[in-house]
């Protein structure tokens, strides 16, 4: 048996195991402390937070900070890094979101006849993962493994709408806004607008600002924190899919997103209320989720 630890306060605790080794208990407690919160955490808070010497921390955060899984900001303060990203994907691949999204994506083609897809964001582009045909094949959807635009697509806005305000910003400054279509959004303002509209009635809406002649809906896919990973689409030629037809259509691409956040362990209603009331009391110290 180890000896306790010599922690002075919040005591790590790990899986019950008969092997513990201290340095990584703490190494993740820390990285643990940095995702929890909705800021950026200076050193000594995140001692203060675990109750470590701030040298036991700052040397944690250098190696941390070696592989890129924490980085440090212009003002000292610690968050994420861009290797979770990269590691986050791998976890997704292995996990095999596809096998969970096929029978939504399924349902999804049987009522409705056409092709639905669902797509994660991959840096300044989206990535499809999974497929299913409709009774009409449609080559212009996208295919399991391709890569598309953000901003002209319901798949891209309606990720977009959903990622806190901070990561919106900072996605939309990076777009390249290019015009597709005539009907394709190109003016920040325009698509800030646009993303608040998405925001209050829960999908996307792409009326042939991709391609002309296509209409497509999308709806946000939620992990087990509530945070938006994916979007549920489909997509079909407008003579198919008239305006009418959408409201319609929509409700049953938000049920089966809704089945898939499930799935992934989505937070039942009255937690996420209560995660959204606890939000509101901190908003204005750091980053906001809507969801």
């Amino acid at each position: 048996m180890n000896k306790p630890s010599s922690t002075r306060g919040k005591r790590l605790e790990p899986p019950a195991s008969r092997y513990r080794v201290q340095v990584l208990d703490r190494t993740i407690a820390v990285l643990q402390a940095v995702a929890d919160s909705e800021t950026d955490l200076a050193a000594a808070d995140i001692a203060r937070q675990l109750r470590l010497h701030k040298s036991t921390v700052h040397r944690l955060l250098v190696v941390l900070e070696s592989y890129r899984l924490i980085k440090k900001g212009p003002e000292g303060a610690y968050g994420l890094g861009t290797r979770l990203i990269e590691l986050g994907e791998c976890a997704i691949a292995r996990l095999k979101l596809s096998e969970y999204a096929e029978p939504h994506l399924r349902k999804i083609a049987e009522e409705t006849g056409e092709g639905a897809h669902v797509t994660i964001l991959n840096g300044t582009e989206l990535l499809s993962i999974a497929h299913v045909e409709g009774r009409w094949n449609l080559h212009s959807l996208t295919r399991t493994g391709q890569r598309t635009q953000i901003s002209c697509t319901a798949a891209g806005k309606a990720v977009l709408a959903f990622l806190s305000d901070e990561a919106c910003d900072d996605l939309l400054a990076r777009l390249p806004l290019r015009r597709s279509t005539r009907r394709t959004i190109v003016k920040p303002s325009a698509m800030k607008v646009e993303l608040v509209r998405i925001r209050a009635q829960g999908y996307a809406v792409d009326d042939e600002e991709f391609e002309e002649g296509l209409r497509c809906v999308s709806a946000p896919v939620f992990d087990h924190r509530g945070h938006v990973v994916a979007s549920l689409s489909m997509a079909a030629p407008v003579f198919r899919l008239r305006k009418e037809r959408v409201p319609q259509v929509a409700r049953l691409v938000v049920a089966a997103a809704q089945g898939l956040s499930d799935d992934l362990g989505r937070r039942n209603s009255n937690e996420s209320k209560r995660a959204t009331a606890s939000r509101g009391t901190s908003r204005a110290k750091g980053r906001r989720f809507t969801s």
